[in-house]
C-alpha cells in the first residue's frame, strides 16, 4: 500500500484569525496551530470563534500532536476548548507554551501540563510516519517559528505569521540560512501567511518604529496612554524602552497584561529597568510628564477601554486636558469605525490622539514583497495562501505568478477543503471534505449556538419580539382569559393600542379556527397563532419581529373537584374543633388525674383514701407505659 498524504485547511482561510491547518501522513495527523477569532458585529452576542470541533471528533484518535507557530490568540486561543476533552501533547516555543499554558488555565482551571512540550528552533521530532522540524520567523512575539513536516512524499512547510525584517533583535529574526537548508531538501508544498499580501510598501524596521515612539513620548507634555495588545511584546519592550529614555514611569492596565508582561520578563523575553513599573496607588503623587499608562487587551479591548476613559466610567483612569493617547497598533479594516469614534471621544475629553499606523508601516505579516522572496526561496512544488481573507488569497496567487510559479499551483481553498497527493501524477487534488465550520463560544457554551440562533438574535436586533399569552380550556374549547399582547423592541405600546387590540382578535381568531376545524394539536395551534400574528403584523408595520405565543392550559372540571375537596377538608376541621371542648370538659372531671399531680410525691408513701387502688394501679400501668415509651424514643 503507498504511502498517504493529506494537507486540511480545517479554518483560518477567507477570514482573518482561527488559523488551524493539518496535514495527514498515513494514519498520524499533524495539527499546526489552533486559534481563535473574534466576533465581527453579525454575530451578536458571541464570545468568541473557534474552529470545528467536530474534526477532533472525528479524528482525534489519529491526532498525534498540536505544534504551535507563536503565542497570539489566533494561533492558540482554541486551545482550553480541545484540551477540555482530548488530551493531546501540544508542542511550541518556551515562551508560546508559557502563554498556550495562561490561555488554558483561565478557561480550564484543571490544567493537565504534561501535554505541554517545550521546544526551539533546533529540535526535530520523529513521529511514526514522518518526522517534525521548526525554523525561526520574524513577528511581533519572540520565539516565533515556521514548522516543516518531513514526510515520504517531500517537506510541507507552513510560515505561520511571518515577515523578513533584517535588523530584528535575535529573538525576533528570521533564520534565512535555515530556510536555504529547507529549500536544498525541495518543498512539496509551502502554506504562506498572507495577512498582509496587499502592501505595496515596505514594513518599517522595528528599529525605526522604537525610535518613533521614543520621539512621540519625548515631544509629549502630560501623560501618556497607550493601546494595545498584550501579546504584542515587541511594541511592549519599544514602549518600556522608551519610558526609560524619557525619564517616565509605566502604569500596566488591562487584561492579562500582568501575566503576560511578568511571565516575558521571567523568561528574559523583556528587559525591564527597576523601578520603571508602577502601582496604581503610586498615580496619584507621580507628575503627568513621568507617566506613561499601558492599557492593553484582546482585539478591540484597548479601544473600550479608551472610550470608558473618556467618558468617565473607566474604574482606574479618566482621560483629561493635555493626556496623548497613543494607538500602538496598525487597526484592521474591521476597527477603523471604532478607532475613529474612539479619537473623536479623546478630542471631547481634552486629549489628543496619535495612531501609530498612520505615521509608518508597521506589520507583523509579510508584505507582496516579502512573499515573492519567501517564494523564490522556497521555490515549492504547489503554494497554499493561508491566513488572510479572499482577496489577499489572491493577491498572494498573482504575487506567486509574478515570481514565476504556474498558476494551476497556487490553491485557492476554502474551509473544510482537504488536498491528497497523487504520487503517480506528482500533483494534489482535491478530495472528501473535512469539517470546517465555525464553533461559536457564548459564555461556557461551546457550540450551542449555531446559526438559527444567530439568525433569531439579528431578528431580534432589527424589529424585537412580540408576546402573546392565552388561556384555554381544549375539553370546553374556549378561551378563559382575554389573551394579553406585549413587546421589546418592536412598537412603542402606549402609541400603539389599536394594534394591540387588533393583534388579540387576530389571536382569537386563529384559536377558536383550530378549535371549530381541526383535531386538537398544540404544534398546530401555537404555529397557525405565530404565522396569523406575523402576517398581520408585517402588514401593519411592514416589520417581522420574533413572534413568541404562550399557550396555557386549564381544565374547569378538574378545578371544580378540587376546589369542593377542599372545602369538604375545611368542613372536616371546623366539625372536629366544635367537638373538641366537650372532650377536654370530661377530662377535667377524671378524679384520679386531679388526685395526682406529676412530680409531687418524691417517693413519699401517699394518704390512705387519697387514690382508689385500682385508679392507683391504673396510673402505674400507664406510668410504666410512657416510661417505656420515652426508653424507646431515647434508644432510637
Amino acid at each position: 500500500m503507498s504511502d498517504q498524504l493529506k494537507i486540511m485547511i480545517l479554518s483560518g482561510v477567507r477570514e482573518q484569525g482561527k488559523d488551524m491547518f493539518a496535514v495527514q501522513v498515513n494514519d498520524e495527523i499533524y495539527v499546526l496551530d489552533a486559534g481563535l477569532k473574534y466576533p465581527d458585529s453579525s454575530l451578536f452576542g458571541i464570545d468568541v470563534v473557534i474552529p470545528d470541533m467536530e474534526f477532533f471528533e472525528q479524528y482525534g484518535d489519529k491526532v498525534a500532536g498540536i505544534f504551535l507557530t507563536h503565542g497570539h490568540a489566533d494561533s492558540i486561543g482554541a486551545l482550553p476548548y480541545i484540551l477540555r476533552k482530548w488530551d493531546i501533547p501540544v508542542f511550541g516555543s518556551k515562551l508560546t507554551i508559557e502563554l498556550a499554558k495562561i490561555d488554558v488555565q483561565r478557561e480550564n482551571k484543571k490544567r493537565n501540563n504534561r501535554l505541554f512540550n517545550v521546544i526551539d528552533a533546533d529540535t526535530e521530532i520523529d513521529f511514526k510516519n514522518a518526522s517534525i522540524s521548526f525554523f525561526h520567523t520574524t513577528h511581533s512575539v519572540p520565539d516565533s517559528l515556521g514548522i516543516v513536516i518531513h514526510a515520504p512524499q517531500g517537506q510541507i512547510v507552513y510560515t505561520g505569521d511571518f515577515k523578513f525584517d533584517p535588523s530584528a533583535s535575535p529573538a525576533y529574526r528570521t533564520d534565512m540560512t535555515r530556510l536555504a537548508e529547507i529549500a536544498e531538501g525541495g518543498v512539496l508544498a509551502l502554506l504562506s501567511d498572507s495577512s498582509n499580501a496587499e502592501a505595496h510598501f515596505p514594513n518599517a524596521s522595528e528599529n525605526e518604529v522604537g525610535s518613533y515612539i521614543t520621539d512621540v513620548f519625548r515631544n509629549a507634555k502630560g501623560r501618556i496612554i497607550v493601546a494595545g495588545k498584550a501579546s504584542n511584546l515587541n511594541r511592549v519592550q519599544q514602549v518600556i524602552n522608551a519610558a526609560a529614555a524619557t525619564g517616565r514611569r509605566v502604569l500596566l492596565t488591562g487584561r492579562d497584561v500582568n501575566k503576560i508582561v511578568h511571565t516575558a520578563m521571567k523568561l528574559g523575553y523583556l528587559e525591564v529597568p527597576d523601578g520603571l513599573l508602577m502601582k496604581f496607588k503610586e498615580l496619584k503623587d507621580m507628575p503627568d510628564k513621568q507617566t506613561v499608562i499601558l492599557e492593553t487587551g484582546r482585539m478591540g479591548e484597548p479601544l473600550q477601554s479608551l472610550q470608558k476613559m473618556a467618558n468617565n466610567r473607566h474604574r482606574m483612569i479618566r482621560i483629561h486636558e493635555g493626556d496623548l493617547v497613543f494607538i500602538a497598533t496598525t487597526p484592521s479594516h474591521s476597527v477603523e469605525t471604532t478607532v475613529a469614534v474612539t479619537s473623536d471621544m479623546v478630542y471631547r475629553a481634552g486629549g489628543t490622539v496619535v495612531e501609530l499606523g498612520r505615521n509608518m508601516h508597521t506589520s507583523g505579516h509579510a508584505t507582496g514583497r516579502d512573499i515573492q522572496t519567501l517564494v523564490d526561496l522556497l521555490k515549492p512544488r504547489i503554494l497554499i495562501p493561508v491566513i488572510g481573507d479572499y482577496r489577499l488569497m489572491e493577491a498572494v496567487k498573482n504575487l506567486a505568478v509574478e515570481a514565476g510559479m504556474d498558476p494551476d499551483d497556487v490553491f485557492i481553498t476554502k474551509n473544510g477543503d482537504c488536498l491528497a497527493y497523487d504520487a503517480k501524477r506528482g500533483s494534489f487534488f482535491k478530495t472528501d471534505a473535512v469539517p470546517g465550520e465555525d464553533t461559536m463560544i457564548d459564555g461556557s457554551g461551546v457550540g450551542d449556538v449555531g446559526n438559527i440562533v444567530l439568525r433569531d438574535r439579528e431578528v431580534l436586533s432589527d424589529d424585537g419580539i412580540f408576546i402573546a399569552v392565552v388561556t384555554i380550556d381544549r375539553k370546553k374549547k374556549k378561551i378563559i382569559a382575554e389573551p394579553q399582547v406585549t413587546s421589546r423592541g418592536f412598537v412603542y405600546i402606549k402609541a400603539n393600542h389599536q394594534l394591540m387590540n387588533d393583534a388579540i382578535e387576530v389571536i382569537k381568531n386563529s384559536i377558536q379556527a383550530n378549535f371549530e376545524h381541526k383535531k386538537f394539536d398544540w404544534t398546530e395551534l401555537k404555529q397557525d397563532m405565530r404565522s396569523s400574528l406575523e402576517k398581520f403584523l408585517y402588514k401593519q408595520t411592514n416589520r417581522h419581529p420574533v413572534v413568541l405565543p404562550v399557550v396555557m392550559e386549564v381544565n374547569q372540571n378538574r378545578h371544580r373537584a378540587m376546589q369542593k375537596r377542599a372545602e369538604d377538608q375545611e368542613g372536616g376541621k371546623a366539625q372536629d374543633a366544635k367537638k373538641a371542648p366537650n372532650k377536654r370538659k370530661c377530662q377535667s372531671k377524671n378524679p384520679a388525674k386531679k388526685a395526682a399531680p406529676k412530680g409531687k410525691t418524691n417517693g413519699k408513701k401517699k394518704p390512705a383514701g387519697k387514690k382508689p387502688a385500682s385508679a392507683a394501679k391504673k396510673s402505674n400501668t400507664k406510668n410504666a407505659k410512657e416510661s417505656k415509651s420515652e426508653s424507646k424514643v431515647k434508644n432510637d
